[in-house]
């Protein structure tokens, strides 16, 4: 096999596109495309790096005589060690994944949704106790209140847990690279294609949602009416949010899987190993979250106040998250 030859073997088993080595080696789209064309050969500091990035020899990438299965890999540190064989998904095992998606995810979502809207009953009761309305006293409103909070919360575990049982055998498609035998590329791109129409109305539907979700809730502050109508529209705000997520969730989610298969955007080999190294500070993160919720909620049982910690976790978590990712980049190149 050929420098030319390998340069394309070994991008494409790192689900790598010409434009994306291209940017790794510092040259044009085009430079790449020559190498591969045999129609240029790149200099010795190109194929040093060409060598580093693939994990493999120099004298791999330069003897034609040296086949990919008798490669060997070589790390900074001068040891080397035998490759492992990628796992070649094929496409019974690609459309399953695509068909137990596209089955558990809705119901991921109704799962999400419920969590969200959780507190939407125990507001709504405070609201009707506040109002006077039906004679209802406070202590009965929030018991009615926490026993449908918990009923939800419930339901919403049980879904994710059985839902997750059935995805938890394609965890590895997320967390490690892999291969795709023939046909499946194309086979994924034309559900991805025959999804993107209904795919886009869900993003910009749920992404509406979240925006205008308080506007009635901030109209109705401006206007001065009852506290109690107030809480009542913070309910609304979300029922309007959770709305949105469902369709993140159930309805995008597929387009997501699709990229999973194709190792593309978020799910590239260099973005799987990045996930797997801040998974811990996510879930850290999140576990807090729920925690600090819960824990304030009970405190204060001001539950039509401490929904804005979810809104607030939420920002704050993206500025973590880029404060890990720095951290993390900054690690990887050092000597």
């Amino acid at each position: 096999m050929i420098l030319a030859d390998k340069i394309i073997y070994e991008r494409k088993k790192n689900g790598w596109s010409q434009e994306e080595l291209a940017d790794m080696l510092g040259v044009s789209r085009q430079s790449v495309s020559k190498w591969e064309g045999a129609q240029s050969i790149p200099d010795l500091q190109k194929i040093l790096k060409m060598a580093e990035l693939f994990q493999v020899s120099t004298d791999y990438l330069l003897k034609d005589e040296i086949e990919p299965d008798e490669r060997e890999i070589t790390y900074e540190n001068d040891h080397t060690y035998e490759t492992a064989e990628k796992r070649i998904v094929s496409m019974e095992e690609a459309s399953d994944f695509l068909i137990t998606n596209e089955q558990c995810l809705p119901k991921i979502g109704i799962g999400v949704f419920l969590c969200i809207t959780c507190p939407a009953i125990l507001l709504i009761m405070c609201a009707l106790s506040e109002s006077r309305m039906f004679g209802l006293r406070e202590e009965p409103a929030v018991a009615i209140g926490l026993f449908f909070l918990f009923v939800q919360i419930g339901i919403a575990v049980a879904l994710f847990i059985q839902q997750g049982l059935r995805l938890e055998r394609y965890d590895y498609l997320q967390k490690e690279t892999f291969e795709t035998a023939y046909g499946v590329d194309g086979m994924v791109k034309a559900v991805k294609a025959q999804q993107g129409h209904r795919n886009h109305v869900a993003l910009i539907s749920g992404i509406l949602l979240c925006i205008f979700s308080p506007v009635p809730l901030i109209l109705s502050a401006l206007m001065n009416v009852p506290d109690y109508v107030l809480v009542c529209l913070v309910a609304l705000l979300l029922f309007l949010v959770a709305l949105g997520v469902y369709l993140f969730i159930a309805v995008c989610g597929i387009h997501g899987a699709c990229m999973v298969l194709l190792q593309d955007g978020d799910f590239a080999p260099s973005k799987k190993m990045q996930t797997q190294k801040l998974e811990p500070v996510t879930k850290i993160y999140w576990l807090l979250t729920v925690a600090i919720y819960l824990g304030v909620s009970f405190a204060t049982n001001a539950w039509h106040y401490t929904w804005i910690i979810w809104p607030v976790a939420g920002i704050l978590f993206a500025v973590v998250h880029a404060i890990a990712e720095a951290i993390c980049g900054t690690k990887k190149e050092e000597p």
